[in-house]
């Protein structure tokens, strides 16, 4: 069964809007993972807005599934990864001034970059995973920076799926056979929902994660989190019989 990780910005973001610290992201966690998540994502920024490097540090005791955090590869991102030393990160091309990611890597201009930082991890112990787009030289260039997974990301698919174009997923389960095909595993994330993770769970083979943060969140506000939760584990949970 593909896994649920959730990335719990969005509750940070809500937290840092009245400068105190309600609702807490170290409950939320906690909550969420007796919940029935089997992951906590997290996705610090280095300008704070939302999780903060400190959250992180503050995070890892109580995780008892697993702890992926996601970013841009700066220098203060990978010294506050190998500090905290998750279960997996996810390396994300993010600009500084980006809402939310919004491209995958090219990994062949950044082959060289990628594979240096992903060897600095592997040496630590720490699962990668390259954010990346359906492009099958960008998938057969992750493989050589030594990554473990890539992450497909699904914002395409989520448009064009709310259109009711379902052949939007095709380049995902191909994206997917071809990674699996040269040792990839393959996580995907970004605008999946409730409405669209049955059917992309369904056609997209080798999935291992899900990382699903503010469709998530935001339906939590009219079903309650925990039930959201549960309606995710089902979904998954069909998608895999």
């Amino acid at each position: 069964m593909t896994k649920l990780s959730v990335n719990i910005n969005k509750i940070a973001t809500l937290r840092n809007a009245r400068g105190g610290d309600f609702p807490n992201v170290v409950q939320a966690a906690i909550d969420i993972q007796n919940f029935g998540s089997q992951g906590i994502t997290i996705h610090p920024r280095p300008d704070e807005r939302h999780i903060r490097y400190q959250d992180a540090r503050d995070l890892k005791p109580i995780i008892s599934t697993e702890l992926n955090i996601e970013g841009n590869p700066i220098r203060k991102f990978i010294d506050l990864v190998l500090e905290v030393q998750p279960d997996q990160v996810t390396l994300v091309p993010d600009a500084v001034d980006a809402i939310t990611s919004n491209a995958g890597w090219d990994t062949v201009t950044h082959q060289s970059f990628l594979k240096e930082v992903i060897d600095e991890f592997k040496r630590n112990d720490i699962r990668t995973s390259i954010f990346i787009d359906t492009d099958a030289k960008l998938i057969e260039a992750a493989a050589k920076t030594g990554a473990d997974r890539v992450e497909l990301y699904t914002e395409e698919f989520a448009t064009q799926y709310a259109k009711g174009n379902k052949k939007a997923v095709i380049p995902y389960t191909e994206s997917a056979l071809l990674a699996h095909k040269i040792g990839l595993g393959i996580n995907a994330g970004h605008d999946l929902s409730l409405d669209n993770i049955l059917f992309f769970a369904q056609e997209v083979p080798f999935l291992d994660e899900v990382s699903i943060g503010h469709a998530l969140i935001a339906e939590s506000l009219y079903l309650g989190l925990e039930n959201v939760i549960n309606q995710y584990l089902y979904k998954l949970q069909l998608a895999s019989e």
